[in-house]
């Protein structure tokens, strides 16, 4: 009997995939459904949204500029107008192109009035780019302040944790030259002046929301032209272009096809290690069966055996102590009636071990001297390699070996 096996159809992405011709001979792209999963981290709960600026973020930068840094005004009847600013959709600016001013529902000629529309965009290649669209590689990253696995504890201060940094990665934006053409429209010249020198005063500066992104732009010519036609109403009408420099973040699904939109650093925890003996020795005492040795080290509170350690060894590991310095001066701090415990001598010197922390902040141990001097333990610090001076509101905490 033959085994039948239903054939399965293929998607329209891999027969898509069958007719590409790729530009060098290193194969086709992967299929969507070939990612690499593990770069992809839940965003849910997540108040970092997707980075992105479109061709309607640049048009609302100059409304925004028009109407809250220039803020176009007239005089009419002894009082302040401000002058509207629309943008020209296509019937709007077909009926400006027709009538030669732009009227409202009722039929009503509107001016003052400040119209603007985009003329044309051209990409600018002189600067960054993402290098290919397909395999989008080249990205920006960015850090939040504050991630949700960096929570505050004394372990994590005392073992000088590094903390989990949350990046995002941004694609590297495409970069272009984008021209509006703008018309004012006024009722007398001397209402036109003050709006033209309001504008021309901030041309050649960055144009935006301070608190999102800005742009530069350019104005170069204005041209002015006065209409009074028998039984209409006078207008005054200036023209000119803007020229904006501009950047597009697209949020289109192949920027993000080999980019890793968020991902997080290794943190990473500092032990201090502190040691009884040898290598051999401690896996030999490790491994003793209990009843063979009473008095292992690890597991009895005291006493004495010649296969564990003795009490005045196990005394001195158990031990450590804190405490905050009495005064603090210059670069040395001082703890008063302090004694620094005497090394016994089957241990080893990496058993005497001190941490020194300046306000909360770990000291490296080359940065730092600790003796005793007297009844009391000073500690010297190098004041030319961590930066500063001590002074008596610094905060000093020794930890380690003494009494």
């Amino acid at each position: 009997m033959t085994n039948y096996r239903k054939p399965v159809p293929k998607s329209q992405v891999e027969l898509s995939q069958e007719t590409i011709t790729p530009y060098i001979e290193k194969g086709k792209g992967d299929l969507p459904g070939k990612q690499n999963r593990g770069y992809y981290r839940s965003v849910k709960d997540d108040d970092v949204k997707q980075f992105s600026i479109g061709l309607r973020d640049i048009d609302e930068t100059i409304t925004y500029y028009f109407n809250n840094v220039i803020k176009p005004s007239v005089i009419q009847n002894s009082k302040r107008i401000p002058v509207p600013i629309l943008y020209g959709s296509p019937e709007r600016w077909k009926s400006v192109q027709k009538d030669g001013y732009y009227r409202d529902k009722n039929g009503k000629i509107q001016t003052p009035l400040i119209m603007f529309k985009r003329d044309s965009i051209e990409k600018n290649r002189n600067l960054g780019n993402k290098l290919d669209a397909n395999n989008p590689l080249n990205f920006g990253v960015f850090e939040k302040n504050y991630s949700k696995k960096n929570k505050y504890d004394k372990f994590d201060v005392l073992n000088n944790r590094i903390p989990v940094r949350e990046l995002y990665g941004v694609i590297i934006p495409d970069y272009v030259n984008i021209t509006y053409s703008c018309i004012v429209f006024t009722e007398y010249v001397e209402q036109m002046n003050k709006i033209v020198e309001s504008i021309n005063f901030a041309s050649d500066s960055y144009w935006g929301d301070p608190e999102k992104f800005k742009f530069r732009a350019t104005i170069d010519t204005y041209t002015t032209n006065t209409e009074l036609n028998k039984g209409e109403d006078r207008t005054v009408k200036t023209s000119f272009q803007i020229k904006l420099l501009g950047h597009i973040v697209s949020d289109a699904i192949n920027t993000s096809k080999a980019n890793m939109n968020k991902y997080y650093s290794k943190a990473a925890v500092n032990f201090n290690f502190e040691t009884a003996g040898t290598v051999e020795v401690l896996n030999a005492r490790a491994s003793t069966p209990e009843k063979d040795a009473q008095n292992r080290f690890f597991d009895q509170p005291s006493g004495t055996s010649s296969g564990g350690v003795n009490s005045i060894d196990r005394e001195y590991i158990l031990t450590n102590s804190s405490a905050i310095a009495d005064t603090v001066q210059g670069s040395l701090a001082t703890f008063n009636n302090k004694t620094i415990l005497t090394l016994p001598k089957d241990l080893d010197e990496s058993a005497a071990i001190f941490n020194v922390f300046v306000n909360k902040t770990l000291i490296p141990k080359e940065q730092r001297i600790v003796t005793q001097q007297g009844t009391d333990i000073e500690v010297l610090l190098d004041v030319g390699k961590i930066g500063y001076s001590l002074d008596s509101n610094d905060e000093v905490v020794l930890i380690g070996k003494f009494k």
